[in-house]
């Protein structure tokens, strides 16, 4: 199986700094096998330290609030359309 470097063109948060953070990114999956490049979306937890908490390509979404906020700040910021 080829693992992936995700490369982040765009991130919006939801969550002050120095806590667990819900983060919405626009990114680009390149695999090490080679392959074609892919481009997305992903929701990703950021740890209070800023690193962040990878999950087998899923994140818990809180509610349909957390999920609204972010694609509004990400439409806002002109990156996702």
């Amino acid at each position: 199986m080829a693992t992936a470097n995700v490369e982040i063109h765009h991130e919006v948060t939801d969550g002050p700094d120095g806590e667990w953070r819900l983060c919405f990114q626009s990114v680009t999956y390149h695999y090490d096998d080679g392959s074609e490049d892919h481009e997305g979306y992903r929701f990703i937890w950021r740890r209070p330290d800023g690193s962040l908490q990878a999950a087998r390509g899923q994140a818990r979404i809180p509610d349909a609030g957390a999920l609204h906020r972010l694609v509004k700040a990400s439409q806002d910021a002109g990156w996702f359309q």
